[in-house]
C-alpha cells in the first residue's frame, strides 16, 4: 500500500473545508517535524509584515559569519558554502527576487572585504564567480526601473573586487 500523492489544489481546496482551529493544529503538527518548517511559519508569522527589517537582520548576520571567517582556504570555503545556504534557505522564505539580489550583492561585498587577497584556493574563487554570475542573470530578469537600482551596486561590486583580487576581471561580468 503506498500513500496517495495529492496536488496544491486539492490541499487548498480540503483545507476551505476546515475550520480555523483545525487548521492552526495541522501547521503546528507540520511545524514538529521539520526544521525549516518551523523557521518558514516563525518568518510568516514575526517577519513577513516588515520585509526590510528581516533583510536588514540576515545582512548583520551576514557580515557576523563572514567576520568569523576562518584563515585556512578550506575551511573559509566551507563557511562561504554554509553562508550561502543560509541566504538561500531566507530567499525561499521572502519569495522576492529583489531580496534575493540584495542579499547576493551583500554577500559577495562581504566576501570582498573579508578574504584574503592573495588566496589561490580555486573553490573559494569559484564561490564569488557564481554568485555574481547568478546575481547578473537575476537583474536581467527585473523590470527595467528596478535593474537601474542594482545595476549601480553591482558595478560597484565588480570595481572592487577588481581591485583587491589579482584573478578578478571586471571586463568578464559587466552587464
Amino acid at each position: 500500500m503506498s500513500i496517495s500523492n495529492y496536488g496544491l489544489q486539492d490541499i487548498k481546496k480540503e483545507l476551505q473545508h476546515l475550520s480555523s482551529l483545525q487548521i492552526a493544529e495541522l501547521c503546528l503538527r507540520l511545524a514538529r517535524y521539520k526544521k525549516e518548517n518551523k523557521e518558514l511559519l516563525a518568518y510568516l508569522l514575526f517577519e513577513a509584515n516588515d520585509e526590510t527589517a528581516f533583510i536588514e537582520k540576515v545582512k548583520g548576520e551576514i557580515g557576523f559569519m563572514f567576520s568569523q571567517l576562518p584563515s585556512q582556504n578550506y575551511n573559509a570555503a566551507k563557511s562561504s558554502r554554509k553562508i550561502l545556504r543560509l541566504i538561500s534557505k531566507y530567499t525561499k522564505f521572502i519569495g522576492s527576487k529583489e531580496a534575493e539580489i540584495e542579499m547576493l550583492l551583500n554577500f559577495c561585498q562581504n566576501y570582498v572585504q573579508y578574504t584574503d587577497r592573495r588566496m589561490a584556493y580555486k573553490p573559494l574563487r569559484l564561490l564569488l564567480t557564481r554568485q555574481i554570475l547568478k546575481i547578473q542573470g537575476l537583474i536581467g530578469k527585473l523590470h527595467e526601473d528596478l535593474q537601474y537600482d542594482f545595476v549601480e551596486a553591482y558595478n560597484h561590486l565588480l570595481e572592487d573586487a577588481e581591485k583587491k583580487f589579482p584573478w578578478f576581471y571586471k571586463a568578464e561580468y559587466e552587464l
